[in-house]
């Protein structure tokens, strides 16, 4: 008697197994033709492709013996007359107490150096070295070798437009914070 139990058990198992797995069948077949929010949205997109384009980089960046944060700092000092500390967090994308520690190591390595500015005593202005120009003049150009070889499936046009494009959004989106011009508090 107990033997029909156990295979009416064992039939009502493998039934709801069916049904489990009809409707899974069912939700994926949706899922497929519902594309998912993320791969239409602009801040997600974004955001995935510097990941994915910085962490190619980064690796060439770490091989230099220099850290991800100590390579923003340098390339966004590279060029500039200088940066105050809270613009250079922005620029290098890192919450300003942590680069704040960075800064002091980096001064302290010669790679870069502090003065107060003259219109706001409280403000230092950072200014990359010699010293950190030699350091990241390679890793420069090997970025822009890497910008080129990620940018060439676009062509030239394309390329120059996208980067274009990307500025401008920059530009009508300026973190809280930070001046319109990284210049005004000099």
């Amino acid at each position: 008697m107990r033997a029909p139990m156990r295979g009416r058990h064992i039939s009502d198992t493998v039934q709801n197994m069916d049904m489990r797995h009809n409707k899974q069948r069912a939700d994926d077949a949706q899922a497929a033709e519902t594309p998912r929010f993320v791969d239409g949205y602009l801040a997600y997109l974004l955001a995935q492709a510097s990941q994915r384009i910085s962490a190619e980089f980064h690796q060439q960046v770490k091989a230099a013996g220099l850290s991800v944060t100590e390579w923003r700092v340098l390339a966004s000092l590279q060029g500039s007359a200088g940066e105050t500390i809270g613009s250079l967090a922005v620029l290098a994308i890192t919450k300003q107490p942590t680069l704040s520690k960075v800064v002091q190591r980096m001064e302290a390595e010669g790679l870069v150096s502090r003065a107060g500015v003259r219109a706001d005593r409280r403000q230092t202005r950072v200014r990359i070295t010699a010293k950190g120009r030699n350091l990241i003049a390679g890793l420069c150009e090997q970025a822009l070798q890497h910008q080129r070889a990620v940018l060439a499936p676009f062509g030239e046009e394309k390329a120059a437009l996208l980067i274009d494009m990307l500025r401008v959004l920059m530009t009508e989106h300026v973190p809280l914070g930070l001046p319109l011009d990284a210049d005004e508090d000099a």
